[in-house]
């Protein structure tokens, strides 16, 4: 097998790779609960498919300048997917838009207790 047949075939799997973890993403997003767990799926494993997806394409064209914009895609990913997360969260939290029951612990409820909606024991 030549190089070429080697980097070929390690692309593919990559590729293959970061299908997988793409494609758990998208099911996660419509499987989970509410948006405080669906913004794990939305940044974990889409974020780890599409660099996979990168470095598969990067292995497979072989071109300097795909390969250039390929790894700017993926710093973009890095930089951009967290931050997009955290704010998502956030605004989720600050508006109430969550699942209060599956919340375990609550480090930021204004009145100090884990309840996250700020409820009494009574409701």
């Amino acid at each position: 097998m030549t190089i070429e047949g080697a980097l070929d075939v390690a692309g593919a799997v990559l590729i293959l790779i970061g299908a997988f973890f793409t494609l758990t993403a998208a099911v996660g997003l419509v499987r989970l609960p509410d948006v405080l767990n669906r913004m794990h799926a939305a940044s974990k494993p889409q974020s780890l498919g599409f660099l996979l997806l990168c470095a598969g394409l990067a292995l497979v064209l072989r071109d300097p300048g795909a390969t250039t914009l390929l790894i700017l895609a993926g710093g973009m990913q890095l930089v951009t997917a967290p931050v997009a997360t955290q704010m998502m969260g956030k605004a989720a939290y600050r508006t109430g838009q969550f699942r209060s029951d599956i919340v375990v612990v609550d480090d930021r409820s204004p009145n100090g207790d884990d309840d996250p909606a700020g409820r009494d024991e009574n409701g």
